[in-house]
């Protein structure tokens, strides 16, 4: 309505100018009527008239039919461009409505919906495209969440399940003694760790997708790569793994506890999925733009299709929550922490059984 309107209002307002500038282009002409001797007499419509009569009769009849041949050329003018106005805009308009009608049916539980607009690649085209990619990332996203829930529950589950089982058949042993709640007590314990530390994984990840980095400040990945190695040396040397280190120092820029928790990451899970007697190596480099992290290991063998999917939430060397050490949560934490710097990350499966991971930062000035 508010387009037809408007555009005709603009066909009446140029109409009413073009006929005023014809109205005043006729009293122009018959300005210029040629002059006669004062006696002399001219028939004009039907009447014989001295000169100075003629001019002013002729003058006020060519405005008369101006204005009455443009007006009924002004009321047909606009009353088309009102009609014309308003079917073109219905048209262009239709996909709109469409955008709009998918919007209002959309639902979580109907996320598969799409405008999938045919014809013509105008604007109108490009905001439909924009809408369905829209939706295919909203609809990721919501699939993702699902999942993820829904692993969070099961990794929750477990150890809430040993502890009640644990927790049953010691109160149902009547003779149960010390020891045996001792042993009870370790389990319990170590069923509620492994539920912390899943809880604080989910937390951080929930914290750096939703919030991001906070803190900006040059971070030596020498120093963070050390630091970070002291909690993870333990379980390589009770494994009789061999660290190699090439890190010199490299500042990026970034929030230092981070960092250091991507780091722990990278090393803890080359630790906790490698082979006895394994091997680990650790890289630290730098050009103009970027600050890199490379730690490769030995290990399992990895498919290149499963890489990819080391990096979802729950996910053990490919295998969907089925190992029992770690949260599955450490590789993508390190995505979501990179990700929130700005930087990228990459993972490839070493020729022989391991993983290779690469991890790029912007680089301090």
């Amino acid at each position: 309505m508010r387009l037809t309107l408007l555009a005709t209002s603009l066909v009446a307002a140029v109409s009413l100018l073009l006929l005023w500038l014809g109205w005043m282009l006729v009293g122009g002409v018959v300005d210029q009527y040629p002059t006669f001797p004062p006696n002399a007499k001219i028939r004009v419509l039907g009447q014989d008239l001295p000169p100075s009569q003629v001019h002013e009769i002729l003058k006020e009849n060519a405005r008369e039919v101006v204005l009455n041949s443009g007006a009924i050329a002004f009321v047909c003018m606009v009353l088309a461009t009102a009609i014309l106005a308003w079917a073109l805009t219905g048209r262009v308009l239709r996909p709109l409505h469409e955008v709009t009608h998918t919007a209002h049916r959309l639902s979580v539980e109907s996320m598969d919906e799409r405008i999938a607009l045919r014809g013509p690649r105008d604007e109108v085209a490009e905001l439909a495209d924009t809408f369905d990619a829209m939706l295919d990332r909203l609809q990721a996203a919501f699939e993702s969440q699902r999942r993820f829930v829904a692993n969070a529950s099961h990794e929750l589950r477990t150890p809430l399940a040993v502890v009640r089982t644990e927790l049953d058949v010691t109160l149902a042993d009547p003779d149960a003694d010390v020891a045996e709640l001792r042993r009870m007590a370790g389990v319990v314990r170590t069923a509620t760790l492994r539920a912390e530390h899943l809880v604080e994984a989910l937390l951080l990840l929930a914290r750096t997708d939703a919030v991001g980095v906070s803190v900006r400040e040059p971070v030596d990945l020498s120093a963070v790569v050390h630091s970070a190695w002291s909690a993870a040396r333990a379980a390589a040397e009770e494994r009789g793994l061999h660290i190699e280190f090439d890190t010199p120092a490299v500042q990026a820029v970034g929030d230092p506890v981070l960092l250091e928790r991507l780091a722990g990451n990278l090393l803890e899970n080359a630790v906790r999925h490698n082979v006895d007697g394994g091997w680990i190596k650790v890289h630290t480099a730098a050009d103009p733009k970027r600050a890199t992290l490379r730690v490769t290991s030995s290990g399992g063998r990895i498919s290149l299709e499963r890489v990819a999917e080391l990096f979802e939430p729950f996910r053990r060397g490919g295998a969907e929550r089925t190992a029992h050490r770690g949260a599955g949560l450490g590789l993508s934490i390190v995505r979501s922490v990179v990700q929130a710097h700005g930087g990228e990350v990459a993972a490839d499966p070493v020729p022989g059984g391991g993983l290779d991971v690469t991890v790029t930062l912007p680089i301090a000035p």
